[in-house]
């Protein structure tokens, strides 16, 4: 059930980088779809019940094994979200230079306006 409300607000992120015609709109509408996809990687790490992965000398490896969760996903995340800001802050900073030339956030309008 939550990964299908991952894919949902994946798809909520598509439909507002697709349709709309606002540049900020759109940088939001990418940033939703980047959040999904960090969701679904942080989901697919999680175990009920789960400890942290580290080995200690009085457990069986069998019950760590069967206990521990996956701490990829949580690094793959971390990274990602890094690189996220990264890409989000370069974005509305093209999207400011824009409206300094142009005016507007519009796109339709600044395709009129460049000619």
């Amino acid at each position: 059930m939550i990964y299908t409300l991952c894919f949902v607000l994946f798809l909520i992120g598509l439909y507002c980088a697709i349709t709309k015609k606002n540049i900020v709109k759109i940088v939001i509408g990418l940033t939703l779809m980047e959040y999904s996809a960090n969701l679904f990687l942080i989901l697919l790490g999680y175990r009920k019940g789960g400890v942290a992965p580290i080995v200690s000398e009085n457990m069986n490896i069998t019950e760590f094994l069967a206990t521990s969760v996956d701490p990829l996903p949580q690094a793959l995340v971390l990274t990602s979200i890094v690189i996220g800001l990264g890409v989000t802050t370069l974005a509305i900073a093209i999207c400011i230079r824009l409206y300094e030339k142009y005016g507007t956030f519009d796109i339709t309008e600044i395709r009129r306006l460049k000619g």
